[in-house]
């Protein structure tokens, strides 16, 4: 875990305030054999409960999304739920109580195994009857593959796998499809810059699983979320979580995300909108990393040791008053 709670007692200079929303990513629902991916709905629910008595605004992406190209205000506060895979937990468990609190969600679906009615996945009619209680969906390709360490494949394999889940999801979903952005969330939120070309060049916004708060600054062809399952969604990291503000960056200059014996470690070059000299880096299992400022607004990140199969982060905070942070995170997809 990335050790951010190492409290600063201190705080810094606000920079203007980025409109903004935070992304939360669940997977499985009280499926307590996949702990990776499971978060049990006692904790949903207690999470659920302090958004509302807390006054979070609650808002499905497409709509975030909207307004952040649009350049329209996002509220303070607002956060999107987004589930993904479109397992049957998601509709036996969480929707329920999604139900109960009138609140929107988003979920992106893989489509093939609801083709093939997958006892693990929820059906259609399942879905249609939760669009009319706050759902909508999005696109997570056909079969839920390894697309970036297929790089070898044709591109067109890519484009078959996101536009023939496409097809299937608006012809049974119809207009509870995000089309006006459509969205594609990568498997395993795994992207590259030759995946990232094809999807801007098919017209999706980009999903990650990097974590970080969105604004307009965000990259779209890879928009980060908070994952919430294996144990990322208990209450304290929770509500520290929710409460991030964007790095102020002005620029990042890295070796694309693809890590391999030549490049790792990998090294991130970042340049910042204002001093942030309690700019602290991790790796995903917490290890600190190594920094070397060029400037006072210009850093060069870099692990220690070689980062570890199969995916990796380099995860950047900053404090700046109890209980808030910056928060930046910079995939890295390491091959064997």
């Amino acid at each position: 875990m990335i050790s951010v709670f190492l409290l600063i007692f201190f705080s810094i200079p606000l920079f203007a305030i980025q409109s903004h929303a935070v992304i939360l990513q669940y997977h499985r629902f009280d499926e307590f054999k996949y702990p990776s991916t499971n978060i049990s709905t006692k904790l949903f629910e207690k999470q659920i409960k302090y958004l509302l008595q807390n006054n979070y605004n609650v808002w499905p992406l497409s709509k975030v999304v909207k307004y952040l190209l649009q350049n329209k205000k996002v509220p303070e506060h607002t956060i999107c739920l987004t589930m993904d895979d479109a397992y049957q937990s998601v509709y036996m468990k969480a929707y329920p109580i999604l139900k109960k609190y009138k609140l929107p969600f988003t979920i992106f679906i893989n489509s093939l195994p609801v083709i093939h009615k997958s006892k693990n996945y929820m059906s259609w009619k399942e879905m249609r009857e939760m669009a009319k209680n706050g759902a909508e969906f999005a696109n997570h390709t056909y079969s839920h593959p390894y697309l970036v360490r297929e790089s070898n494949k044709p591109s067109q394999n890519y484009e078959k796998e996101i536009e023939k889940c496409e097809i299937k999801i608006e012809k049974e979903l119809g207009s509870d499809v995000c089309t006006a952005h459509k969205m594609l969330a990568y498997p395993f939120g795994e992207y590259d810059a030759k995946l990232i070309k094809i999807v801007k060049e098919l017209g999706y916004i980009g999903i990650a699983q990097n974590s970080a708060p969105i604004s307009k600054e965000s990259d779209f062809m890879a928009l980060t979320r908070f994952p919430m399952s294996g144990g990322f969604g208990k209450m304290d990291e929770f509500i520290l979580k929710i409460n991030t503000l964007p790095l102020p960056i002005k620029s990042v200059r890295s070796e694309n995300t693809i890590v391999d014996k030549n490049n790792n470690p990998p090294l991130l070059h970042v340049r910042l909108l204002q001093p942030l000299k309690t700019l602290q880096c991790f790796t995903s299992d917490g290890k600190k990393i190594d920094m070397k400022w060029l400037s006072d607004t210009e850093v060069q990140i870099h692990a220690l040791q070689p980062l570890k199969y199969p995916r990796n982060h380099y995860t950047c905070t900053a404090y700046v008053k109890k209980g808030v942070w910056y928060w930046y995170s910079h995939l890295w997809v390491i091959l064997k």
